[in-house]
């Protein structure tokens, strides 16, 4: 056991919790830039049975951030390639590869040989898919996301608590969210989440520390900021699911038939008079807007703050990087808040636009 003992020296673990992570089954949805470094930890950890499932193959473009692969890996599928390195990283674990997609014929019955799954995924479709296996199945989930410079990571369906569906209902309508190939990512921020991400996974095992049950946690590589922003489960949301369950595997997520949410750029907002301005950031993000008259109500409290906002004027709601004003506008649509926005750029650039609008 010399290969774990500074997790065997550490009271809250000991043997019996290295013998509780040696019995763990945990499934990783995707061998991209969260999957690669949850894999890597998950391995180096001991747990026992490490599954990953993963139809795409590796690039060139890949090797920026997900650092599992090498020059020789390219070409090769993910789940294959991962699986080779993974074994020479600990070679006394069972490590599982699935080259093939995730689908509602698959799911179910993967899901159900394993303890804990992880969505390392990088598109909607993928995550109302895994959520709702997972909820089908009861196993809990450990969610990553990333964006540019921004990261989040929560647990859902975890001890009977909310999903991920009960963050956000719906999915948004196709092509409306671009992808990290679309507009670039930090290559060390999948690294961060997917860290958190095992993090989460080893005190799920483990039975230590406070789950991310019912809370966000989002982080800022540019500023270092981070936020825990909660929820509340949704009875009715997980029922309309599970109510569903006998046609899960014929069931396919309509994206055109989602609301889309209605966004706008600072520079048509500016010249508008009747416009109120909603900061849904936390109060201590930077930067500050200036020379704008602007009202903040952090996402985690817009529900309890509907009485600030204006009836009679558009409701423009910004954050840092466009991901929680698009959030924040789903759940005013839900309260039938009309004519809302979701400002397209973000806080800096927001600056800068009003700046020039001043010229």
């Amino acid at each position: 056991m010399s290969r774990y003992n500074r997790h065997i020296v550490l009271s809250e673990i000991g043997h019996i919790g290295q013998d509780k992570l040696s019995n763990a089954k945990v499934l990783v949805v995707g061998a991209g830039g969260l999957g690669c470094p949850v894999l890597q930890y998950l391995t180096a950890a001991g747990v026992g049975t490490i599954g990953v499932i993963d139809f795409d193959v590796v690039e060139l473009s890949n090797l920026q951030r997900q650092v599992i692969f090498g020059t020789s890996s390219l070409g090769k599928n993910k789940a294959i390639a991962a699986k080779e390195r993974l074994e020479d990283l600990n070679d006394s674990i069972q490590i599982n590869a699935y080259a093939e997609r995730l689908t509602h014929q698959n799911a179910i019955n993967l899901f159900e040989n394993y303890d804990i799954i992880v969505d390392g995924s990088d598109n909607f479709e993928t995550r109302y898919l895994v959520n709702d296996a997972c909820l089908i199945t009861q196993k809990p989930l450990v969610f990553g996301a990333i964006y540019k410079f921004e990261g989040q990571v929560s647990v859902f369906n975890y001890n009977n608590g909310p999903s991920y569906r009960c963050l956000f209902p719906n999915p948004p309508k196709k092509g409306s969210v671009p992808n990290c190939s679309d507009i670039g990512v930090l290559g060390v921020l999948p690294g961060i989440i997917g860290s958190m991400q095992a993090n989460e996974v080893l005190k799920i095992i483990l039975g230590i520390g406070n789950v991310l049950s019912g809370k966000v946690w989002c982080y800022n590589a540019l500023t270092l900021q981070n936020s825990i922003l909660k929820f509340n489960k949704s009875e009715e949301t997980i029922h309309s699911v599970l109510k569903n369950n006998d046609d899960f595997d014929k069931t396919n997520i309509d994206f055109n038939c989602i609301r889309e949410i209605k966004t706008a750029s600072i520079e048509d907002l500016l010249p508008e008079k009747s416009v109120q301005f909603i900061d849904v950031r936390d109060s201590i993000e930077q930067p500050k807007i200036e020379g704008l008259e602007v009202i903040n109500i952090p996402l985690s409290q817009l529900e309890n703050n509907l009485h600030q906002l204006d009836s009679e004027k558009t409701k423009a709601l910004f954050c840092q990087s466009g991901i929680r004003s698009k959030q924040a506008a789903e759940l005013l649509h839900e309260y039938k808040v009309q004519n809302c926005y979701s400002i397209v750029e973000g806080a800096s650039e927001i600056n800068n636009k009003i700046k020039e609008h001043l010229k």
